[in-house]
């Protein structure tokens, strides 16, 4: 995905939500996979459950998913271009 091939991505995302459901990490990369095709009724489903299977607690706000790792300056713009613009999609706020 982070190479901008969101189609590919969710049908490996698919895959992985399918092998493991109670992790919430294949659904917040799916909702951010379906805001940036512009599926926004998947892809808020898929935050919601992601947001559901941590509590609430995990992906609350795009500042709050910034103070996690994302690796060296190159690949962190790759997830600003990719997994966080898909996931404003979806409806995560800023803060």
């Amino acid at each position: 995905m982070l190479q901008s091939r969101v189609e590919e991505g969710i049908v490996w995302l698919e895959k992985a939500r399918g092998s493991n459901p109670a992790s919430p990490y294949p659904h917040s990369w799916l909702a951010s996979a379906y805001g940036l095709q512009g599926d926004l009724r998947r892809a808020t489903a898929e935050l919601a459950e992601a947001n559901r299977l941590l509590g609430g607690k995990g992906f609350s706000s795009i500042l709050y998913m910034r103070a996690g790792y994302w690796g060296v300056p190159k690949i962190r713009a790759l997830f600003e271009d990719t997994y966080f613009a898909g996931l404003r999609k979806a409806g995560m706020p800023e803060e």
